[in-house]
């Protein structure tokens, strides 16, 4: 009766993570139909690199944060900057349609290190850097890394130095061996589209996101299984990432704007950039009263001055 029981047991285990393997296989091969790539891609040290360029001028180059894709910034600020530049937006390891680099979480020193050769492979010349939150993690790794390649820096909402508070619970079990192979696939294949939404509406309080962002953003792109593995690992292991870079930020020397909201709670304002205002020799720190997390959507026109102001202080208007 025992040997039946565990029977019966094992075959619904199996037809579960059947269903879920099928189920999470379909929305990924739907979310790629409905978000198809919006540029083109070149193969970096071995990695797929997917990027999206406009314009003609002084080069940018855009990296998005944490859950997110280049689609952040091709909503809008793309096209406000291809007037004056040509801008540069990357997909970052993992996430949109870049290839993941390192199954373990790639850090944000081998993601400046991508992009940057991404960048020079392109004949983009010493650009402006512009990273968002975990975006601008990687923007200081590549200032630090890399200080030859980039004419100057904008920080957005960037997590630069260290925190006291835990890794949520959430990512406690997505970048875990065990939740990795049983949580992830499960999220994939059975969260609703209302979770998704409240997830954004989440990013841009207290604001509200603009209309038809969640419509181009490509959420879906974030809940397949590789990134949302690659994104979960990522987001574990910065801490200790920017424990060992932040003594680093006084070697950076080119020019640098920081732009923050008093009103963001993702990446706090007193934690991050004030102290990275005083790290950074020259950096000038605007900080945006009642703005939330997403200045270059809520404050875009307050972003893109400042990276005119930093084009200027770079030589390059």
């Amino acid at each position: 009766m025992a040997f039946r029981s565990f029977g019966v047991l094992f075959g619904c285990a199996a037809a579960l993570v059947l269903t879920t393997s099928c189920t999470a296989q379909y929305r990924e091969s739907r979310a790629e139909d409905q978000f198809p790539p919006e540029g083109q891609f070149l193969t970096v040290n071995g990695t797929r690199v997917h990027y999206v360029t406009k314009g003609a001028g002084p080069d940018v180059v855009l990296i998005h944060g944490a859950s997110g894709n280049l689609r952040d910034f091709t909503f809008s600020m793309v096209d406000k900057l291809a007037d004056q530049y040509r801008v540069t937006a990357f997909d970052r390891p993992g996430l949109g349609y870049t290839e993941r680099v390192n199954p373990d979480g790639t850090s944000i020193t081998e993601q400046a290190i991508l992009l940057s050769d991404a960048a020079a492979e392109l004949g983009l010349q010493q650009p402006i850097v512009l990273g968002q939150s975990y975006g601008g993690a990687v923007a200081l790794a590549w200032a630090v890394e890399r200080p030859d390649s980039l004419s100057a820096l904008v920080l957005v909402s960037a997590a630069s130095n260290p925190w006291t508070s835990d890794l949520s619970t959430f990512y406690q079990v997505t970048s875990s061996h065990v939740g990795s192979a049983t949580v992830v696939p499960a999220i994939t294949a059975f969260t609703p589209n209302s979770i998704v939404e409240q997830a954004i509406d989440g990013v841009f309080r207290p604001q509200s996101a603009p209309e038809g962002y969640s419509e181009h953003i490509g959420a879906p792109l974030t809940l397949r299984r590789v990134s949302m593995r690659a994104n979960a690992m990522q987001r574990a292991n910065l801490l200790d990432e920017i424990e060992a870079l932040h003594p680093r930020y006084g070697e950076i020397s080119v020019p640098t704007e920081i732009i923050h909201g008093d009103a963001d709670t993702t990446v706090g304002l007193s934690i991050h950039s004030i102290p990275l205002s005083n790290q950074i020799e020259g950096a000038n720190l605007t900080v945006l009263e009642g703005i939330g997390h997403m200045p270059h959507h809520a404050a875009e026109p307050e972003v893109i001055a400042a990276i005119d102001r930093v084009a200027s202080r770079a030589g390059l208007r």
